[in-house]
């Protein structure tokens, strides 16, 4: 099958999140099953194309939005021994800047977000008609590249080129929609007439990328079979869920993979010990290694609780600020890397500050120390609100650090509840967002730490799931075959 993948992140090129990692993975693992995968990314100031054979050339055209002419040029990259091409499409004036969608001077959006990515869909279409390229997939992921399905439909339906083609949109996050006042409509270059109030495009007013994707794309895939279920709800659906059941049919969850030749302790090159299932004992070295590298005291039988991840209310940080001071009570130990909202760098350093042999907060992002943290951890903390996947419970999965977490999301999909009478599961699982449940589910945690012989059998069930990528991969091409 010939696929094209369209995304505003690539892995190692460009990233802000948990989409890159997607990214990086999902098309390898697509070419070495044999298919021919193209990647079309923006060309970003910010992207390090050292070790790298790009190859740039004399083409050139002309993108035209609201009258304006955009100029057009790409660069490529082919990975050695794979069917596997990187599309770079370039246009300074656009995408020559400091970072990906953010003013850096500013902290706001740039406001000419709405400019550049419209420019992006229609370069991506641009590009596939003047190199006679026919894909059988066009798969675009979240707001982005969301217009690309709704160009392909709307304005060449009947181009030889795209007469077979089927159309994919991930949502990775349906909180990011792509909504921009309705004046901009008509810089789609769209009939006027296509934009009323319930139009694939109007939302509350606005112009909507994501709703209309979800109108004129083939299939519409999220990131996990329960977030799949969630987002047809009121509670997580973010004002489409009314949409989104109406294309209930073409809605599918296929869970994010994890790269395992970087995510597996028996392989990972950031983390002091290797080890394996058969023999743990390279983790309890881990374990021993970080507590000194953060001057935490060492003690035998209390556990370690890692936590990574972005500082903000999604992430269930709200529950944890009002029973805080009982769970600091309990026997355990905690180490938190991240950043985010200034409230919640205020409360992480206040908790080190108070309980300084028992928390550390690093406020920053440090790729090794979070491979270190995941490997000396003994439990991990996620208690979100809504997580459409997550990838750090399936990376502590494999490296015997033992989830704590909310029953959503990829998180449903990927941890199962310990049982105590019958001593199977990966983790352990609270429903209600509330926080005495996860307060529970903290101490149930801790308390069942002390039986070492249950807590190891815990342990090497999770590291003996398998959520690879080949796995995600697999369920991407069934779905490409049914639609064709």
């Amino acid at each position: 099958m010939k696929i094209v993948m369209v995304s505003s992140e690539v892995v190692p090129f460009a990233k802000t999140g948990g989409l890159g990692d997607v990214l990086g993975a999902l098309p390898k693992t697509l070419a070495k099953l044999g298919h021919e995968v193209t990647v079309l990314l923006p060309l970003y100031r910010s992207i390090d194309f050292s070790g790298y054979n790009l190859v740039a050339n004399d083409w050139e055209e002309k993108v035209t939005i609201d009258s304006k002419n955009f100029n057009l040029k790409y660069s490529k990259i082919k990975e050695p021994k794979l069917p596997l091409e990187y599309i770079f499409l370039e246009n300074d004036s656009l995408f020559d800047r400091k970072a990906l969608y953010v003013d850096p001077e500013t902290g706001a959006d740039y406001n000419d977000n709405d400019d550049r990515f419209i420019f992006f869909n229609k370069a991506v279409l641009k590009f596939l008609i003047s190199k006679d390229y026919a894909p059988d997939i066009l798969h675009v992921h979240d707001w982005q590249a969301a217009l690309v399905p709704v160009f392909t439909k709307l304005c060449f339906a009947d181009h030889e080129l795209f007469r077979n083609c089927k159309t994919v949109m991930t949502i990775h996050n349906l909180a990011f929609q792509g909504m921009y006042e309705n004046s901009k409509f008509g810089k789609l270059g769209l009939e006027e007439e296509l934009f009323y109030p319930t139009s694939p495009f109007e939302f509350y007013g606005k112009v909507n990328f994501i709703k209309a994707s979800i109108t004129y794309s083939d299939a519409v895939t999220t990131v996990s079979q329960q977030y799949a279920q969630e987002i047809q709800t009121n509670e997580f659906g973010c004002g489409l869920d009314g949409v989104l059941k109406q294309h209930a049919d073409k809605l599918y969850g296929i869970l994010n993979g994890v790269d395992y030749s970087i995510w597996s302790p028996s392989r990972d090159k950031k983390i002091p010990f290797k080890f394996i299932r058969a023999n743990l004992s390279g983790k309890k070295m881990n374990k021993i290694e970080l507590l000194n590298e953060l001057g935490l005291p060492i003690r035998e039988k209390t556990p370690l609780i890692g936590i990574i991840s972005r500082l903000t209310d999604q992430k269930g940080f709200d529950l944890l600020e009002f029973i805080i001071d009982d769970v600091m009570k309990e026997n355990l130990q905690i180490v938190l890397l991240g950043t985010g909202d200034e409230k919640y760098h205020r409360f992480f350093k206040d908790v080190e500050s108070r309980y300084p042999d028992k928390c550390r907060s690093l406020l920053k992002f440090d790729d090794t120390l979070a491979h270190k943290i995941e490997a000396a951890s003994d439990m991990f903390l996620m208690p979100s609100y809504y997580e459409p996947c997550g990838l750090n419970q399936m990376y502590s999965l494999k490296y015997g650090t033992v989830p704590i977490v909310r029953k959503v999301g990829g998180l449903a999909d990927t941890v199962k509840d310990y049982n105590d009478q019958t001593k199977e599961g990966t983790g352990f699982v609270f429903e209600n967002y509330t926080a005495q449940e996860l307060l529970s589910t903290i101490k149930r945690a801790i308390e069942t730490y002390q039986n070492r012989r249950n807590w190891l059998k815990i342990m090497k069930q999770g590291m003996n799931e398998d959520y690879s990528w080949k796995q995600s991969a697999l369920k991407y091409v069934e779905l490409y075959n049914k639609l064709r």
